[in-house]
């Protein structure tokens, strides 16, 4: 590999730097996921060695999604201002060993600290993903990237979290719940690490990249004329001129509020219904189906399949339509609307089939399928939207959606203990239809800071102005 990228130097190709960058972009995102659904996985164990409820194990959730929340907006401020070079590096380090104190807590107040530390570990880091695709992609396959690496390894992630840990290791293995835990910790760490030692914030500052790769990111066919590679590689491609707080705050326009406002909206809505497979599935098909973890790990990882092959697709769906129609702003707002209204209408269907668990775990593979088709829709809206100021406005956004969020976990733990689980799966019904209209009403090519601070590489559409 050393040798290619010094003949691509030399002989002025372009080197392939942004290839590396995909690949630990993607393996963070599947950490992310694989770490984050183990919590869903250990709650029937933990009901029965810490004598817990549902609402019980809804309020550790809540503790997650309080921290998770909470330290948004603070990560993504951090991130557009040092870049995502340490802070995701060391955000990986910190939420790993979080995820092993959860296998070495005694008591319920260190699990739920130990909640809280991962839920601050994980807060910045989709953040911190979306600043990497846009610094290092051009915008005509930067949904397609976002859509893989934010959508399709992270649901990937949640697959692998349901199989390795339930049916290969506890399952099949049967390894106590603890040391399986301990194993994804030592991943995590060693991730971390490696991820400071590869990655950097610009392609421009990268020592194994070249003026010509530089170009081609910045959507350019060939290095600027007049500049020599050396000069091409100074000049930083993401670079933003430094403003008082309260002068940028000033370009919000009223438009670009309603506008925000509409896309918080729908992941509000999306989040609170996602939150049925990140916490909820493997304890319903426990408690309902008394299933084993071999086949909980199996039938729970069938949703989060569907929802990483329509990431996959919702990503491509994106650019081809665009491509396609010459209109960014319609072609992001009628495959989200599409995505989370099929999503609506299926898992309502899917009831019917309640008491079969492998038919209607399939059938959920569906509903996610089309659920994160728009998934990959809101990554490319709140990269148009943010331009230079990506991390902290997709930050924002998952701050706000996180607060309807916080209460997913409780209305959930609460509703399935005392009525049971088909009204849980009603309500999330209810939030992707509601989030299938707010789609409808958002418009990507308003930027959320006003021109100076608007995406460069995106030109608005002149019927939507």
């Amino acid at each position: 590999m050393a040798r290619d990228v010094w003949s691509r130097m030399e002989d002025g190709r372009p080197t392939r730097v942004h290839w590396q960058v995909f690949g630990i972009g993607c393996t963070v995102s599947w950490m992310l996921y694989l770490h984050r659904y183990v919590f869903a996985l250990i709650k029937p164990t933990l009901q029965t060695e810490f004598d817990l409820d549902n609402s019980e194990l809804g309020q550790l959730d809540f503790a997650f999604g309080l921290c998770y929340s909470a330290f948004q907006i603070p990560a993504g401020l951090l991130v557009d201002l040092l870049g995502a070079h340490v802070y995701l590096g060391a955000a990986i380090v910190i939420w790993s060993l979080a995820l092993g104190a959860h296998a070495w807590s005694d008591r319920l107040s260190e699990l739920t600290t130990a909640r809280y530390v991962m839920g601050f570990g994980q807060a910045g880091a989709f953040a911190a993903i979306s600043r990497v695709t846009r610094t290092w992609f051009p915008s005509a396959v930067r949904t397609s990237v976002q859509g893989w690496m934010g959508v399709f390894c992270a649901r990937s992630g949640g697959v692998c979290s349901n199989l390795l840990f339930a049916t290969v290791l506890i399952g099949y293995y049967h390894l106590d719940w603890r040391f399986a835990i301990e194993i994804f910790a030592v991943c995590g760490v060693v991730l971390g690490l490696v991820f400071l030692l590869v990655y950097r914030n610009d392609p421009t500052t990268h020592p194994w990249t070249n003026a010509a790769e530089v170009a081609w990111i910045a959507g350019r066919a060939e290095p600027a004329t007049g500049l020599t590679a050396d000069a091409d590689r100074q000049r930083p491609a993401d670079a933003v001129r430094r403003k008082p707080l309260r002068a940028v705050l000033r370009q919000m326009s009223p438009r670009s509020l309603t506008n925000l406002a509409m896309v918080n909206a729908a992941s509000a809505f999306s989040t609170f219904a996602d939150n049925v497979y990140s916490g909820w599935i493997p304890l319903f098909l426990s408690q309902v189906h008394q299933l084993d973890f071999k086949e909980m790990g199996i039938y729970s990882a069938l949703p989060l399949l569907g929802g990483a092959c329509g990431g996959a697709f919702g990503g491509w769906l994106n650019d081809r339509s665009i491509a396609w129609s010459g209109s960014r702003r319609w072609s992001r707002s009628l495959v989200g609307c599409f995505g989370k209204g099929m999503a609506a209408i299926l898992i309502t269907l899917s009831l019917l089939c309640y008491q079969q668990p492998r038919v209607f775990c399939s059938l959920l593979f569906f509903v996610k399928f089309f659920a994160d088709i728009s998934l990959a829709t809101r990554w490319g809206t709140m990269t148009d939207i943010g331009g230079k100021a990506t991390a902290t406005v997709f930050a924002f956004n998952n701050s706000v959606a996180s607060v309807l969020g916080l209460a997913a976990p409780l209305m959930y733990g609460w509703i399935s203990g005392t009525y049971g689980w088909k009204p849980v799966f009603v309500i999330a019904g209810v939030m992707y239809a509601l989030c299938a209209a707010c789609w409808l009403m958002v418009n990507c090519t308003i930027p959320v800071l006003g021109p100076d601070h608007s995406v460069d590489d995106v030109p608005s559409d002149p019927a939507d102005s």
